[in-house]
């Protein structure tokens, strides 16, 4: 496809060498030819300027110190002159066809700020491990989940500047941040078509560092949207119990942290409590809840 619009492509990285090339190969082996491709390196130690040496005839490429991935995204879109735009983090994968499908997704539907299609989670050495749980859009839905899987999302340049662009404040939760803000202006269109893999790992930011993930997504929610959902809450009460990081170690339920997830809830949700105690009191009713105190206290002990 040559005679569509430009498709800027910027790649955010910090010390990754290890799976650069390799998501770099996944957007020069597109069969779209009007694609500019922009590398934003934050000082890498490792390899990674190696790698963006051999590649310096197809791409472009800065590196020096920044705050994060998010102003490394602004950086580089600043940089771009294409009417779509997309970030493809380095341990993320586009398939084949992507960004073709992408662009004339976004031309047969002009009311849509973003298109996204299907996507699967891999691992370290590309195996995959399952599929992301993307949905149909739904505004009042991605306030409770993010439902969109970043590399599988291609975004109207326009539409990026009219938001407010990244967030560079955050360190964690800067695509999510940017989809509410984008749902509060346009529709999102989900395409019926797998675009990418998205790399999981212990040394990206969303495994590595659970913690800082879910304070910073529980703030953003809370600044957001006015609310925290329960699930969230929920999440995070479980994470404080067993730190399992509830993808490779999958979310443990508990009646203690349901219990605690109440006082928890409210303390976030001072504006909405009885909305969090209406979400709370549907997970499970007051005779569940006796049932499963009374079984968790005639456990023997060990």
């Amino acid at each position: 496809m040559s005679n569509g619009p430009r498709v800027s492509i910027v790649t955010p990285c910090l010390n990754m060498g290890r799976y650069l090339e390799e998501a770099i190969r996944s957007v020069l082996a597109q069969d779209y030819e009007a694609i500019e491709y922009i590398v934003i390196d934050g000082g890498s130690t490792d390899n990674t300027l190696e790698i963006l040496e051999r590649y310096k005839d197809r791409l472009r490429y800065e590196s020096r110190p920044d705050s994060g991935a998010a102003e490394a995204i602004n950086r580089g879109f600043a940089l771009a002159g294409g009417g779509i735009f997309a970030y493809l983090n380095a341990d993320d994968l586009y398939l084949p066809g992507a960004v073709r499908a992408a662009a004339q997704a976004l031309a047969e539907h002009p009311d849509a700020g973003v298109v996204y299609g299907s996507a699967s989670w891999i691992d370290a050495d590309g195996a995959v491990v399952g599929e992301y749980p993307t949905r149909a859009f739904d505004r009042e839905l991605l306030g409770r989940e993010c439902f969109i899987c970043q590399p599988a999302a291609f975004i109207r340049s326009g539409v990026f500047d009219r938001a407010g662009r990244m967030d560079a404040t955050l360190q964690y939760t800067f695509d999510y941040d940017l989809w509410l803000r984008i749902a509060r202006l346009y529709p999102m269109h989900r395409m019926d078509a797998r675009l990418a893999h998205s790399r999981m790992h212990l040394e990206n930011k969303t495994l590595g560092r659970r913690r800082q993930v879910f304070q910073e997504t529980l703030a953003m929610l809370e600044r957001n949207e006015g609310y925290v959902p329960f699930t969230w809450v929920y999440s995070y009460t479980c994470y404080r119990r067993d730190g399992r990081d509830q993808f490779f170690d999958p979310l443990a339920p508990s009646v203690r942290s349901y219990l605690a997830a109440l006082p928890m809830g409210l303390a976030r949700n001072r504006r909405h409590p009885w909305r969090f105690l209406r979400e709370w009191f549907r997970v499970m009713s007051w005779a569940g809840l006796l049932r499963r105190l009374q079984a968790t206290h005639s456990e023997p002990r060990p």
